[in-house]
């Protein structure tokens, strides 16, 4: 079979899309197929085979900042690339997005499978997803990362979606150099911006009583103020943006994997990522990140904006040992449920059920 991914956003940046879009297509390939993976990259020099749509442009959407794929050049290329060869069915990441979205769903006559990752309307997002409907008519077969995915997406176009939930490279994650520590860690991972809810983690901090140093990696509009705000925490190392190698080795190490996000996630997918390493996951109690942990069972969920209820959880787990360990078994269970592998098989039988009705 040979498949076409598209994905609107630059794999240049980090990112829950493109870390799901790169998973799925090494998988997909790893079981023999033809997958070409066509995104924006930017300076990225990719240690897989893709063709680079150009350098992206930054969009603000849904309280981050969306990389994507606007210049004409970047569609005009996808345009090319999508009607020169010979392709079986296309999976479409974002069909609402802007770019490459547009360009192939208006490209193409063979069948469409969709994913739609997106949790949150805006009234951009509504307006042009809106007058994008005429073309999303053309998805054959359409998927949501999580019911609050799917929900947003029928909210803007309609339709009905099949909820397929995101996958993690489970080898990837659970193998592999531990990055060394000289004392308990608390790791945070992920872009510094307003919803990440870092400033809260931050806040917690100096409230958490049990010895820690805390990494803080990615980066962000959000870096320097909050670097300058918070410079009077010793326990802190600023990690800057870091290697995918490095992101894993340091999950590794990991006594606890936080994500305090505030809102504006549809599935949780880093969550899955610290399970896989057996990090224990302190998480907050949002839509996007119950689809992945159960309350209690593999991860402390706490209510989101709380700096004191986060160092409680924090301590709970560096001072419980059996808590830890109950917290990690269960997140290595979880995480297996959901491994790339099985969910590229879905996919591949998905696109030749699209192809056959279309035949």
């Amino acid at each position: 079979m040979k498949v076409a991914v598209v994905c609107p956003y630059s794999l240049g940046f980090p990112g829950g899309v493109q870390s799901q879009v790169v998973g799925l297509t090494l998988a997909m390939r790893a079981h023999g197929h033809e997958v070409e993976l066509f995104a924006p990259c930017d300076d990225l020099i990719p240690p897989y085979d893709m063709v680079c749509l150009g350098p992206s442009l930054r969009l603000r959407a849904n309280g981050s900042i969306a990389p994507t794929g606007l210049r004409p050049s970047t569609m005009a290329k996808l345009r090319h690339e999508l009607r020169s060869y010979s392709y079986d069915v296309v999976h479409l990441h974002e069909p609402l997005a802007p770019g490459p979205s547009l360009v192939t769903l208006a490209s193409v006559e063979i069948p469409i499978v969709g994913t739609f990752h997106r949790q949150g309307v805006s009234l951009a997002y509504l307006a042009f997803g809106r007058a994008m409907s005429p073309l999303a008519r053309r998805i054959t077969r359409r998927f949501a990362v999580s019911a609050e995915a799917a929900k947003t997406a029928s909210r803007v176009i309609g339709g009905s979606y099949e909820i397929l939930g995101n996958g993690v490279d489970l080898g990837r994650y659970s193998t592999g150099p531990i990055w060394p520590k000289e004392s308990p860690v608390v790791l945070f991972l992920g872009r510094h911006e307003n919803r990440k809810g870092l400033e809260v983690l931050l806040r917690s901090v100096e409230l958490v009583r049990s010895p820690a140093t805390f990494w803080i990696a990615g980066d962000g509009p959000e870096t320097p103020v909050l670097h300058k705000k918070f410079s009077h925490l010793s326990n802190v190392d600023w990690l800057g943006r870091i290697s995918d190698a490095e992101a894993a080795s340091r999950m590794r190490a990991a006594d606890v994997f936080v994500a305090p996000s505030l809102f504006g996630e549809s599935f949780g997918v880093v969550l899955l990522e610290a399970m896989a390493a057996s990090g224990a996951v302190v998480a907050s109690d949002i839509r996007g990140y119950r689809e992945v942990a159960r309350k209690d069972r593999e991860a402390l969920l706490v209510a989101p904006g709380d700096p004191e209820a986060l160092a409680l959880s924090i301590d709970r787990v560096l001072q419980d040992d059996k808590l830890k360990e109950r917290l990690v078994s269960s997140g290595l269970q979880r995480a297996s449920e959901h491994s790339i592998d099985n969910l590229a098989l879905r996919y591949l039988k998905a696109f030749e059920e699209s192809i056959s009705e279309a035949s």
